[in-house]
C-alpha cells in the first residue's frame, strides 16, 4: 500500500535528441500538456544555452575526438552511480564522451539477476558486457545519499510513502541488516555513512549473480 504525503509539483516534460551530423544539432519537443509556457520557455532556453556552449567550446574544437564517436561507442567502463543531481560521475571522475556506459538510479543500487524484475538494469548490464565488451564495472556510492537514508529509515509493516522508492532501496536490505547489527550503538547519521559503503558491497555481490558478469570476472 502506498500513501503519498507529498504535494505534487507542477511538472513539464521535454523530449530532446542529439543529431550526430554536420553540424551537430539538438531538437526539443515539449509535451502538449505542459501549459506553463513562460516556465517552459525558461527551462528549454537553459538547455539550449548549455548545448550551444558545449557545441562551440567543446565539440567544435575537438573534431578529431568526436568524429569517431559518430560511428559507434566502445567504452572501457560501465558505471553505476546515484541519480543525485550533485554527483555526476562524468564530472567527478573526469570521464569523456565514449568512455563510460552509465546507469544512474536511486542510491546507485544494482539488483540481483532476475529476468522478471528490474529488466531495465539487467538489459543495460547485459548490453554493456556482452555487446560493448566493457572491461571495468564501477559502483560509485556517495555521502549524504537520500536513498540510503530512506533505506535505513524503513520501518517493518509501515506503509510506503512512494510508489517505487521504498521497494527499490530494499535491494540494499542485506547491507541495512548488517549495519543495524554491527553498528547499533552508533547515531543514525553515522549508520547512514556506514550503510553507504555496505550498500555498494551488496551491489558488487549482486553483479556476480549475472552469469555473463561472473564469467567475465573469472576470465
Amino acid at each position: 500500500q502506498t500513501t503519498h504525503k507529498l504535494l505534487h509539483p507542477s511538472i513539464h516534460l521535454i523530449f530532446f535528441r542529439f543529431l550526430f551530423a554536420a553540424p551537430l544539432s539538438i531538437q526539443f519537443t515539449a509535451c502538449p500538456f505542459s501549459f506553463s509556457f513562460f516556465l517552459m520557455d525558461a527551462a528549454v532556453e537553459r538547455l539550449k544555452t548549455g548545448f550551444e556552449k558545449f557545441k562551440t567550446e567543446v565539440y567544435d574544437k575537438k573534431p578529431d575526438f568526436f568524429e569517431p564517436l559518430k560511428a559507434g561507442q566502445a567504452p572501457k567502463y560501465m558505471v553505476f552511480a546515484c541519480a543525485d543531481s550533485r554527483v555526476c560521475p562524468s564530472v567527478t571522475l573526469g570521464l569523456e564522451p565514449g568512455e563510460a556506459f552509465t546507469i544512474r538510479n536511486i542510491a546507485n543500487m544494482v539488483p540481483s539477476y532476475c529476468k522478471n524484475k528490474y529488466a531495465g538494469v539487467g538489459s543495460a548490464i547485459e548490453y554493456a558486457v556482452c555487446a560493448l565488451k566493457v572491461e571495468v564495472i564501477v559502483v560509485i556510492g556517495h555521502s549524504r545519499c537520500g536513498g540510503i537514508k530512506a533505506l535505513l529509515s524503513l520501518k517493518d509493516g509501515a506503509d510506503d510513502s512512494f510508489h517505487f522508492v521504498e521497494d527499490w532501496v530494499r535491494i540494499g536490505f542485506p547491507a541495512k541488516k548488517k549495519v543495524q547489527t554491527e553498528c547499533a550503538s552508533m547515531p543514525f547519521d553515522d549508520q547512514c555513512t556506514v550503510l553507504e559503503k555496505e550498500a555498494v558491497n551488496v551491489s558488487l555481490q549482486n553483479l556476480l549473480t549475472y552469469p555473463f558478469v561472473k564469467e567475465g570476472v573469472s576470465n
